[in-house]
Parts: C-alpha cells; structure tokens; sequence
C-alpha cells in the first residue's frame, strides 16, 4: 500500500455523514444505464461503507451540461440502476446545497444512501469554487474520494473539497494508487512499458517521462511510423507525423542518456487498404512502396518483444501495436498481451495498463482479466505516467 494517504477501510465510519465522491459517468439509453461496469467496479468500496453504517451522500457529475440543469443529464437512472444492483433505495436529492440537501441528509440513517444531482448542474462545480466546497462540506463529516478517473480535474468535488475536511481515499482509488505506486514510484525492475497509438504529439509528455523512468520502451501503431521515418525508413503512405521526427530522434537521444532500451519494429506488415482482411505482406522496411501503409508489426517484432518483456519484472501498457480494430492487424498486439498475461498469471510480472483504446484492445485479445491491474481511469492514467501531479491525488495525501 502507498505511504502518504489515509483509506476508508481504515476508518471507523459507523454513523458518520461520509461524502463520497464517484465516477459513474455511464452510458445510457432510453432512460436507462446501457452498460453498468462502471458502477459494478465501484460497488465493493459502497458495501463496505453500508456495511460500516456510515450515513452515505454520493456526489458525482454526469455529462457535461456546462453549468445549467439538463434534464436529459440527470443522475436517476443511474441512481435506479445502483439501487437494483445493492438492493437498497438510492434516493436522488436535486437542491444538492439548498434546504432540500440539508432536510436529505440530516433524514438519513445508518446504512442509508442518498444520491445528489449532477454536480455540473452547478457552474460553481467546474470552476473549483471554494464557497460552493464549503457548502458541500457542510452536509458530511467525511470525504471519501473513490474517483480516481477524475482526479486529474482540479474540480471543486474532487480538488477543493477534500481540502476543508478529513478525507480518506475509497477501495476502488486505493487500488489504483497501489497499482500505480508498484508500476512506476517504486517498481520491481526491470521495469518496461509498451506504448502504442496513432501520434507523438499526443504522447509526448508520457514519452519523454517514460524514457527517464523505464529500462525497455516497445513502441507501436502509428507513433512508430514517426520514429522509423526519423530512422530513414520510407513508410509510404503511413499515418505519421513528419513534423515531428526532430522531437521523435531528441526522445531517442534521451532514451540512450538515461539507459533506456527503445524497441521499434523491425518487420512490418504493409497493406495497400485501411480495411479488415486487406491484401498485406511482411517487409523488413526496405522495399515499402508509396502506396503501401504499415497497421502491425511482423513476426520478428513480436518475438524480439516478447524476449524483452520476458526478462521484465514490471511491466506498464498504454496503446496498442497496431490497427488492432481491424483483422489480420490485431496480431501484434493480441500476441503480445497474450505474452503478458502468461507472464502474469505465472506471476513472473506485474502488469498495469490503461488509457485510451488499452482496454478495447485488450478485451480485443481476451486477456483483460488477465493483467495485475487495468485502469479505466482514461486521462488520469495518462496524466500519472506523464509524472504530472494529479489535484485529486493531492488532495487526498495526508499533511
């Protein structure tokens, strides 16, 4: 467990008005929660606190109504849907910091749970207003944060609340935060990453950290093209980005200052068309015609890859290898996750992804189960790679 933070489960909650901030941001249709995984990963953290008796005031967003009640972005569907999953009634308050959200939770007993409304009904919420926190605060007498997926938002739930009042981090963020400890502050080395997807200028951040943390860097999809080109390799008809290949050969450089051990394709599958099942062909590189696009590494790619990463004892993921949405070109990447998660369930490694299309593509090749951990967390995920300080994060660490 991280050192720095103080975590629910070690609390004595019973009978206590817990403020508990969740990400369950789902998708609906026709009035109804089309897919609860969301909600379903956070439920383990909100038994325990039923469990505990502690009194419950969910605070969440929903959409982004950008200040003003929407009545199509209201939280009750979810609400409904949480509430069949628990068995219990999750009761929705609309005036969160009024009479009515005061009356809600001064009613609530041991156990209960009440849901406000979408906290971006409220301008004050994305503009990290202190005034509109300390009415917030009023209503608990605990903050648990377990929303580690908006952590990277410097929001007045998330950001300025934990700050006015004794604040704990939930089971599904304390995961995260052990995850990510393990994979990066304090990693079992050697420690590699594999980075994949379509840009550089879209990765920059979390390439040039990596390349000073990690001791192997495996890169795939598109942003590979940019460093073959950078190489000399004519790509033809490739996604890449030439303006970028000055700073594609300055990581590079930085790479071999700080010891760290670049990975680039050296065979390649070209085709003549973006599409499944398009004519393709194995190439070293040399032979690539203007016409032709690389969407996967070849054989000899994967084997060199799978040989690093097998010597590894961390390993971190964030992108596929190659157009792996499209078949035959989800073999790179579905043989190397598939490596990875051998590795892991023999438990030779441990293994963190997230971010971006991670999660589609390791669903893709069957092993998302399979990893140590996988976050949803999206934009935070990256942004802790990137070795930036994240407010929701910060907040919650122990001062």
């Amino acid at each position: 467990m991280t050192t720095g933070f103080l975590f629910a489960d070690e609390m004595d909650l019973a009978d206590q008005r817990v403020l508990l901030r969740l990400d369950i941001n789902v998708p609906i249709k026709d009035g109804q929660v089309s897919d609860d995984t969301r909600i379903r990963r956070i439920l383990p953290g909100l038994q325990a606190l039923v469990a505990a008796r502690a009194k419950i005031i969910i605070l969440t967003h929903f959409g982004r109504p950008k200040g003003k009640v929407v009545a199509g972005l209201t939280v009750q569907p979810v609400a409904d849907c949480m509430a069949k999953l628990l068995g219990q009634p999750v009761v929705v308050e609309t005036d969160v910091i009024g009479a009515g959200g005061v009356a809600a939770m001064a009613a609530l007993q041991s156990g209960d749970i009440l849901m406000m409304e979408n906290l971006r009904f409220y301008p004050e919420e994305e503009a990290n207003d202190q005034g509109f926190a300390k009415k917030l605060a009023a209503l608990g007498d605990v903050y648990v944060g377990d929303a580690f997926s908006c952590a990277h938002r410097a929001h007045a739930s998330v950001d300025a609340l934990p700050r006015l009042m004794p604040a704990a981090a939930g089971r599904s963020f304390a995961a995260e935060l052990t995850a990510l400890h393990a994979a990066l502050a304090a990693p079992r080395r050697p420690l590699g990453a594999v980075v994949g997807g379509a840009k550089v200028s879209s990765k920059l951040a979390l390439l040039e950290n990596l390349v000073t943390k990690v001791d192997g860097l495996i890169l795939g999809g598109g942003m590979a093209n940019t460093f073959l080109l950078a190489q000399g390799i004519q790509i033809g008809a490739s996604l890449a980005e030439p303006d970028m290949v000055d700073t594609a050969r300055t990581i590079m450089a930085k790479a071999d200052a700080n010891g760290c051990r670049m990975i680039l394709p050296t065979d390649l599958v070209v085709a003549t068309a973006f599409a499944a099942n398009a004519p393709h062909r194995v190439t070293d590189g040399s032979d690539i015609a203007d016409h032709e696009m690389i969407l996967d590494a070849g054989p000899q790619s994967v084997a060199a890859v799978t040989a690093f990463l097998g010597g590894c004892q961390t390993i971190v993921w964030n992108g596929p290898m190659g157009a792996f949405e499209l078949k035959p070109f989800d073999a790179a990447t579905n043989a190397v996750a598939s490596a990875v998660a051998r590795l892991t369930q023999d438990q030779q490694v441990m293994s963190v992804a997230g971010g971006g299309d991670t999660m589609a593509a390791l669903a893709n090749a069957g092993v998302n189960d399979h990893f140590s951990y996988v976050s949803a967390a999206g934009g935070a995920f990256l942004e802790w790679l990137e070795g930036k300080t994240l407010p929701g994060v910060d907040a919650l660490q122990q001062r």
